[in-house]
């Protein structure tokens, strides 16, 4: 099989055109072609191009590449496929544990049940569509369930979101590939195989989550939801080192294990709290924070694609934009969300916290996305656990300027830039439930976020004609764009002091994202299941070929 990459052709060209092309570029026809990746080069709106990388079958591979020898565009295919590391011994001596069933603890656990390894899943949250349940309660009513909302229960923070699912993650081994398989098995569209920027949305991420989760039941896999992990059982070894043994849930029930995978996403503050005290090794990390923007889709729409606009391969347009201020910070467009909702995203009393969201169709009536301002361990000093607290800080203020009922405080473009309180919003309707109360932003943010925020949305607005729409909305607050820490780890995965525990995905700071996460829980199962057999990680993050199985 050979690999044919920029194969530009007309937005709206015939069916039967690539295969002329694919023909045009060998020089001889193709006994089959199959699209591998589907993009589109938007830089003229007037002229939009579809750009192909496909995968021909020809009869003569040998020859043609020996006579496109040279050929940047011509190359033989990569085997994506995925192989197994390990495969579970008969008498399996430990059950390995995976705390969390977000994308990362997901694909960790589908991965090891895959293998034979029957893992333990726990969540502290509700299945998906209970979960889903009380997460409308705090939209509509205005109610919080702390252990089950946006960022608890199953399928995670990534459930309600816009579904994303690239990522600019190096990926040598094609984990990404499995992820994107598993999830169609799982129920999600075929076209995310191909597509340049797939996404399935809120609504078919909850049929897919249950998917994943029959299958890995059906594997032998066991899931536990209302298992929150209160304290981890650790044991020291006759050389002094510190071993996992277990795990310990809410009421005091133990769970013994030597291996314990710790996917538990970007906002368990209560479990970074007590990993702490038990002393394993992390460290206050990067993140950003800002406020959620939303435009009328249309112009979104034609801002990008011009007289395009509303062609069916194209879709809802997205934006990417980055302004470097002169107060030395990067603001930043975030999760962008096409045709989407601003969601209530809090998991604690008292705070208030913004996210995005949106359905496979993408046909809400505003874009939204994150505009936030990069910060660093120096503007929260304090140790591993003050990024939190710097976050609940501004939660807290937005929770008040919003008027104390989760309502999330709003702001015109036009007053902010002007300095001014809103005291009424305009055309552009904002989505956030419970409602927005028209305020003053600059009170929920730190001084250098807000001042880097009011450069940037003039310098966008150059960039992106209509940015800086004096109607368009700004809610608040974004916090939880990533973990505040990171678990730290090892080559082989496992936490740098404690053997047997495998910090994991978003919360642990391995991942952004679904896709990346679900990479990372690949990477960790099978890092656990060559530790359970004894294989050995290689250094460049994938493991030995020599790997060991059983039976």
């Amino acid at each position: 099989m050979l690999r044919l990459t920029e194969i530009r052709l007309p937005l709206d060209h015939p069916p039967e055109a690539l295969d002329a092309a694919v023909s045009a570029r060998l020089g001889v026809a193709a006994e089959s072609v199959t699209v591998f990746r589907r993009g589109y080069d938007a830089r003229n709106p007037k002229r939009i191009m579809l750009s192909y990388t496909v995968d021909v079958a020809v009869p003569d591979e040998a020859g043609l590449l020996a006579r496109h020898a040279g050929h940047a565009h011509i190359r033989v295919a990569p085997d994506t496929r995925y192989r197994f590391v390990a495969t579970a011994p008969p008498e399996l001596p430990d059950r390995p544990i995976v705390i969390g069933t977000g994308p990362c603890g997901l694909f960790a656990a589908l991965i090891l049940a895959q293998s034979g390894f029957r893992p333990i899943v726990l969540d502290r949250g509700k299945v998906v569509r209970e979960r889903t349940k009380d997460t409308w309660d705090l939209w509509r009513r205005g109610i919080l369930h702390p252990e089950s909302n946006v960022q608890f229960g199953e399928g995670g923070a990534g459930t309600f979101s816009d579904g994303k699912l690239w990522s600019q993650i190096k990926d040598p081994f094609h984990f990404g590939r499995k992820v994107l398989e598993e999830f169609v098995a799982a129920g999600a569209p075929p076209e995310i195989l191909y597509v340049s920027k797939p996404h399935i949305g809120t609504f078919r991420l909850v049929q897919m989550v249950e998917a994943m989760r029959g299958t890995i039941e059906a594997l032998g896999g066991e899931y536990r939801f209302g298992s929150r992990v209160d304290d981890l059982d650790i044991e020291s070894e006759a050389d002094g080192t510190r071993r996992i043994a277990g795990v310990v849930l809410q009421g005091g029930e133990r769970i013994a294990s030597r291996h314990v995978v710790l996917a538990i996403g970007h906002s368990a503050r209560d479990t970074f709290a007590m990993l702490h005290a038990r002393q394993v090794a992390m460290a206050a990390k990067p993140f950003s924070i800002g406020v959620r923007i939303e435009h009328p889709q249309s112009l979104i729409d034609r801002q990008r694609f011009g007289p395009n606009a509303g062609h069916p391969l194209l879709g809802a347009a997205d934006y990417r934009l980055v302004h470097h201020a002169s107060n030395g910070r990067s603001v930043y467009s975030f999760c962008m969300c096409p045709g989407g909702t601003v969601v209530a995203a809090a998991s604690e009393p008292g705070r208030l916290v913004t996210n995005g969201m949106s359905q496979y169709s993408r046909n809400e009536r505003n874009a939204n996305a994150g505009i936030v301002v990069g910060i660093t361990p120096a503007d929260y000093p304090g140790g591993p656990l003050a990024g939190i607290e710097f976050q609940r800080h501004w939660e807290e203020q937005a929770f008040l300027a919003g008027g104390g009922t989760y309502a999330a405080p709003g702001q015109r473009v036009g007053d902010f830039l002007a300095g001014r309180p809103s005291t009424q919003l305009g055309e552009v309707i904002p989505s956030y439930r419970p409602g927005v109360t028209p305020a003053d932003l600059s009170t929920c943010l730190p001084d250098f976020v807000v001042a880097a925020i009011r450069e940037a949305l003039p310098a966008f607005d150059r960039e992106f004609p209509g940015f800086a729409l004096a109607d368009a909305v700004l809610t608040g607050v974004e916090t939880r764009t990533s973990s505040p820490l990171r678990i730290e780890r090892g080559e082989d995965c496992q936490s740098l002091n404690t053997r047997g525990l495998f910090p994991a995905g978003e919360g642990a700071g391995y991942a952004g994202g679904i896709l990346s996460a679900g990479v990372d829980g690949i990477r960790v199962a099978e890092a656990v299941a060559l530790d359970i057999t004894g294989g050995r990680v290689r250094s460049s993050g994938r493991h030995a070929e020599n790997s060991v199985a059983y039976g």
